[in-house]
């Protein structure tokens, strides 16, 4: 892997950093909502053999530029234009497009309003639609009670934010927990980031496009896998994806929660790599 770069883009500075050689075909990974690049691992990235992986901090995390906590000046558009200008950046033409949770929303409006820029796309853990769409599931009781108890942690306090962050990350999981490989993650995103508060205001951004309405214009050969038990988006939401998306194929991932868990990668890395040679 290349060493992290901060590159001048849309007013900002985002934090990339690249596995693999330039010349085979790129995969492009966009991370959910709050989550720095650090989100897709090391050894995850590095496990996609024969691609030339990208990944970054969202501007508000990582190294990235970071507003103050609460005073985001930017839209969620920002965030879709972000992954065009670091493409552009890097001289890629285009690339396999993978996104989850809030990095499969992004990924979705790229595909419809930069078709010519996804080669395939990828939808992990993600939904067609805004919250609070009728006709799928809400976000589970669970989710509401855990999130509108969840007590901030002391954000000067490394300690405090590692021990917040872990407990968030022990939530999502549904099932088996690492905590010593999530407590290390938590400990490094901390380190990494000059204001690690700042990660909460994507929860801030509500003015983004309904692109639901067209995702039958999506001509990238699209590939979802989901959860069987993701607490936020329940099984429905990524079976609406595929029934909306033209020849979308679905795979599902038994057990599996809101997250991208060491036990998955068996079937993610190869669904991606198989996905990624059309």
């Amino acid at each position: 892997m290349t060493s992290e770069q901060l590159l001048p883009v849309n007013g900002v500075e985002l934090c990339v950093q690249t596995f693999g050689d330039p010349s085979d075909p790129a995969v492009l990974l966009i991370a959910g909502a709050s989550s720095p690049m650090t989100s897709w691992p090391d050894e995850f990235c590095a496990r996609l053999t024969g691609r030339y992986v990208i990944r970054y901090d969202h501007r508000d995390t990582g190294r990235s530029t970071t507003c103050p906590p609460g005073e985001p000046n930017y839209g969620f558009a920002a965030l879709t234009g972000d992954p065009i200008a670091v493409l552009d950046a890097l001289g890629v033409e285009s690339a396999h497009v993978v996104g989850l949770s809030m990095g499969g929303g992004i990924a979705q409006v790229i595909a419809v309003d930069h078709p010519e820029r996804v080669a395939t796309l990828t939808l992990m853990a993600t939904s067609p639609a805004s919250p609070g769409a009728e006709d799928l599931p809400p976000i589970s009781h669970d989710a509401v009670e855990f999130f509108h108890h969840l007590t901030p942690p002391d954000w000067s306090s490394r300690a405090s934010v590692v021990d917040h962050l872990v407990q968030v990350l022990r939530w999502f999981a549904v099932g088996e927990f690492d905590e010593a490989e999530a407590r290390a993650g938590a400990e490094r995103d901390y380190d990494r980031s000059p204001s690690i508060a700042s990660a909460n205001n994507h929860q801030m951004l509500n003015d983004g496009e309904e692109w639901r309405g067209r995702l039958d214009e999506v001509r990238a050969p699209t590939l979802v896998l989901h959860g069987t038990k993701d607490p936020l988006f329940a099984l429905p939401h990524a079976e609406a994806l595929v029934r909306e998306i033209p020849n979308a194929t679905l795979i599902t991932l038994p057990g599996i929660g809101h997250e991208l868990p060491r036990s998955s990668w068996d079937v993610v890395v190869p669904a991606i790599l198989d996905h990624s040679k059309v």
